[in-house]
């Protein structure tokens, strides 16, 4: 299971591609810091994904971070996003993901960190983020998520014969779960140090400590 992908891997395992889905929002933060401190190790390749909706940027809302660096006791502070969201997507003020790269590098100097920002071209959120796995060939995506009790139906309709039909609107990451060839591990972040609740297509609702 996720919660020992990095833990249960030695220097000698071969080298993986791990994308996290970037964007400024807590969600996304809580995943990036499970990432660095639970999936990948210093071979690794680690991609930050952003997919634009350019109409997302004016809702934008301020997030802190204060992520543990894994070489020491010290703490590194990060903001990602804030007022300056929109601003950041038309070249001005501080773009998130660069600060998401420098907190990676920060915490795990040796990984090799690479930031993808695509735009959705016509399709949904969901399936771009599927495509660009498959294109890249990412073993593991992590994803955050905010779950409510009905998060897991949502965006399915059963059909008869038992079959899952999609359907509008989509929860990006139960989508992913269910659909990549590779490792997808949704997150929610429980506090700063309240751990994690992992779901994966073969566990649901894993409470892993930070």
């Amino acid at each position: 299971m996720a919660q020992g992908m990095a833990s249960n891997r030695n220097s000698s395992a071969e080298a993986r591609k791990v994308m996290v889905v970037a964007d400024p929002t807590r969600e996304s933060a809580g995943a990036l810091q499970y990432a660095l401190s639970h999936a990948v190790i210093e071979q690794d390749e680690l991609i930050l994904l952003h997919v634009e909706n350019p109409s997302s940027w004016r809702n934008t809302i301020s997030t802190f971070l204060k992520m543990p660096s894994l070489g020491n006791s010290n703490t590194v502070s990060l903001e990602i996003g804030g007022s300056g969201g929109a601003a950041a997507a038309e070249g001005e003020g501080v773009d998130f993901l660069e600060e998401m790269k420098q907190i990676c590098k920060a915490s795990q100097p040796k990984i090799k960190v690479r930031v993808m920002r695509v735009e959705m071209d016509g399709r949904d959120r969901a399936a771009t983020i599927l495509s660009l796995t498959k294109t890249h060939g990412v073993d593991v995506i992590v994803i955050g998520q905010k779950r409510s009790i009905s998060s897991a139906l949502l965006g399915y309709k059963r059909q008869p014969g038992g079959t899952m039909k999609v359907m509008k609107p989509i929860d990006t990451a139960e989508y992913l779960i269910q659909n990549c060839s590779c490792t997808c591990v949704s997150v929610q972040r429980k506090g700063q140090n309240g751990g994690y609740v992992l779901n994966s297509k073969t566990h649901r609702n894993f409470w892993l400590l930070a």
